[in-house]
């Protein structure tokens, strides 16, 4: 019984899907795969269908009609992974920025070191990211120190996107309330995590910016996550969280 899922949120990325598919089922580890595209005009789905004859009943795509944000993405992925039972539910990009191998280190977090929400952090143990010009990093570094100052949280990569969830974090989380699609979805999934009091633990990994593709940050995005923060701590105050 394969007991986790590894959800990857797709949108032109054909130039790594291939690849990143062919790493995680490369781990001792077995997990599954569910590729959430949002009809990317690359054919990034039409590689995963081809992949999936040589791959069959571990690769599994949906594919949405647009565009449609990552937050929304990862809940399609998240209602999709209960339904079909997966102990242990994980988040990672398609680029390579996060390095498959640390699955089994996130795994191993909630598996057996008692957490219930595990972040692959960039920053726990110092600036642990490559390839990203010194304004970005600063940008992320200084947005969790926003954070942490905002929520109250310890959390030293709020921002984090690699993540693994034991599947009763994400049964007690009403999925159908979740507010932000852009970054800020990272930190309101943490926050709900936190504000029910379930043991959230960081796993130093290394960050390495993607080599291939564009990334699909933004001003809006950012701006999303600035004043995001500050909606859900007044949220949570008016116990509407």
């Amino acid at each position: 019984m394969i007991d986790g899922l590894v959800i990857i949120p797709t949108y032109n990325e054909i130039e790594n899907i291939e690849g990143i598919i062919r790493a995680v089922f490369s781990l001792d580890k077995a997990f599954h795969i569910l590729i959430v595209d949002d009809n990317s005009p690359d054919k990034t789905a039409e590689k995963v269908i081809e992949l999936q004859n040589e791959f069959y009943g571990n690769l599994f795509l949906t594919k949405r009609a647009k565009k449609a944000g990552l937050g929304s993405a990862y809940v399609h992925g998240f209602k999709w992974a209960l339904k079909q039972h997966y102990d242990f539910i994980f988040e990672m990009d398609a680029d390579f920025s996060h390095n498959p191998k640390d699955l089994l280190l996130l795994y191993e977090s909630c598996k057996n070191n008692g957490a219930d929400l595990s972040i692959g952090s960039r920053y726990v143990t110092g600036v642990n990211v490559v390839n990203w010009p010194l304004s970005r990093v600063l940008l992320s570094y200084f947005a969790s120190v926003y954070v942490r100052m905002i929520t109250g949280m310890k959390i030293m990569d709020a921002t984090a996107g690699f993540i693994c969830y034991r599947r009763d974090v994400l049964e007690k989380i009403n999925l159908d309330s979740i507010k932000f699609i852009g970054y800020a979805f990272q930190i309101e999934m943490k926050y709900r995590a936190f504000a029910k009091n379930f043991n959230i633990q960081e796993v130093p990994v290394i960050f390495t910016d993607r080599t291939k593709g564009q990334s699909k940050m933004s001003g809006s995005i950012i701006k999303e996550a600035i004043f995001g923060v500050i909606s859900l701590r007044f949220r949570k105050f008016l116990n509407r969280l």
